[in-house]
């Protein structure tokens, strides 16, 4: 009897983590599997169902000016009804933490679907901190049947909270799969971006390149105030470098990193970068200074080291591993951990070649096999 599958995702990085998993499903002949997306991010996300070549089944195009978690939560739980009652699936997958996540997760429980979570378990035990991520998770958590974590760290976070074992499944992350998916397909003669085109005129090849990315809701004010003091200093400090900073779109990020670097003469501020143009980028990189979860897990698969612009993390095992350093927002901090990366050779090929904890591209193979036996 073939079985129903669901696949929902509504933002960029749950699409890049997702994907793979629909390609896996769609070479399934025991599965019907249908894409739902939110488009909790519109124009990011269609780059990367483009780039993955994916067409969603269901399209419930939900992104509306001055959108707030009030109106979003409860638009995903209303738009996923005719949806649950048109397909009928027997499971519904959700990744991660996203308002998407949270919410379609409810919906397919009120459904009746087993609901089946991709990066289960990641936690800081702080609800405050990453917000509104570390409740979104925790709340799908309350409503997974089946959760697929990408560690044993993880896989334990979920047994202390009495989840049982025989529901639970160590798969590493999908975004490994994706990763080196991309990194094939990048590789290709036959391959051409031109925005990877633009990037190539953009860089300075004899110079280090210092990759940032931010836009976390809890450095926004003083904190996004303190990064870009540092990396003013790391700049100016370090003239053989060059800084690229792909600048969020988010007026609390663009007016204090366009007010305090954009005079620097070895910054380059652009527009956000589509999924493969990135990971072209962080493959052309010495270093990665973010706050961003998904770099701190696809970073050390391409052997770069990863500063993290976070007081918490709820990815601790590349901490432990030694692929990523918390800097937080601290100016002092982050200037030093760079210049350390810069300076002492032996240290950065230590963190580069750190094995890394996330897994081996083979996540959702994992996944598929533990579904075929329910």
């Amino acid at each position: 009897m073939t079985k129903k599958n669901l696949i929902v995702f509504g933002t960029r990085p749950e699409a890049i983590k997702m994907a793979p998993l629909v390609k896996a499903f769609e070479q399934e002949k025991n599965f019907e599997t249908r894409v739902c997306i939110t488009a909790q991010h519109r124009e990011m996300l269609d780059q990367v169902l483009e780039f993955f070549e994916i067409k969603p089944h269901y399209d419930l195009d939900l992104m509306r000016p001055n959108q707030n978690l009030y109106t979003l939560t409860a638009t995903i739980i209303e738009s996923m009804k005719p949806v649950l009652e048109d397909f009928k699936p027997d499971f519904v997958f959700v990744h991660g933490d996203t308002t998407t996540t949270m919410a379609a997760a409810l919906s397919a429980f009120y459904s009746g679907a087993k609901v089946c979570h991709i990066e289960a378990g990641l936690r800081t035990f702080n609800k405050r901190n990453p917000f509104p991520e570390e409740i979104n998770r925790s709340i799908a958590g309350r409503l997974t049947d089946f959760h697929f974590a990408p560690t044993v760290t993880s896989r334990n976070n979920l047994l202390r909270e009495n989840v049982s074992d025989k529901n639970i499944k160590v798969t590493g992350n999908t975004v490994i799969d994706a990763l080196l998916f991309s990194v094939e397909k990048l590789s290709k003669n036959s391959y051409s971006d031109p925005e990877i085109e633009d990037l190539k005129k953009t860089i300075d090849f004899s110079k280090q390149i210092i990759l940032i990315t931010g836009h976390r809701r809890e450095n926004h004010g003083q904190g996004f105030i303190d990064i870009c003091k540092a990396l003013k200093e790391i700049a100016i400090r370090n003239p053989q470098i060059q800084l690229i900073y792909p600048v969020h779109l988010n007026p609390n990020v663009q007016k204090p990193v366009y007010e305090l670097l954009d005079r620097v003469s070895n910054i380059t501020l652009i527009n956000p970068l589509s999924y493969p143009a990135f990971v072209w980028l962080m493959e052309k990189s010495y270093l990665i200074i973010t706050d961003s979860g998904g770099v701190q897990e696809e970073a050390p698969s391409l052997g770069k080291p990863v500063l993290v612009m976070r007081n918490t993390t709820e990815r601790p095992e590349a901490v432990e591993a030694g692929t990523v350093i918390l800097v937080g927002t601290n100016t002092e901090k982050i200037v030093s951990e760079t210049e350390r990366l810069l300076n002492d050779k032996k240290h950065y090929e230590t963190m580069s070649k750190t094995h890394n904890p996330y897994g081996d591209g083979k996540a959702c193979t994992r996944i598929l096999e533990f579904i075929k036996s329910k």
